[in-house]
């Protein structure tokens, strides 16, 4: 599986599953970004069994990025049933990424 790219549309479904769902806020023109983003659809096609990925656009979606308070990109964010249970600003390797998310792995 891959990162589902989401928008105003599909987000609030996307989030609300029982099933926690990490969310990338990035944009492409963010370097960090441009980094984040084949470690993410790796871990995505490694552990798609056991939690969600979803990824936003900030310069199309502002109106989620405003909601949410992104100030920095790339942010990381958790969702179970609709709420944010886990956030973090900056990029993360792959290994900071596991240990961030071993409760959800």
């Amino acid at each position: 599986m891959s990162v589902s790219q989401l928008n105003m549309e599909t987000f609030d479904a996307a989030v609300s599953e029982d099933k926690a769902t990490l969310i990338d806020f990035f944009a492409e023109w963010c370097g960090p970004c441009k980094m984040q983003t084949p470690i993410l659809h790796k871990f995505a096609d490694e552990h798609s069994d056991k939690m969600n990925f979803g990824a936003v656009n900030v310069d199309e979606a502002e109106e989620i990025a405003v909601k949410y308070e992104v100030q920095s990109i790339p942010t990381l964010m958790v969702f179970k049933n609709g709420e944010v249970v886990k956030r973090a600003e900056g990029m993360k390797n792959e290994s900071q990424l596991k240990d961030w998310l071993k409760e959800y792995l």
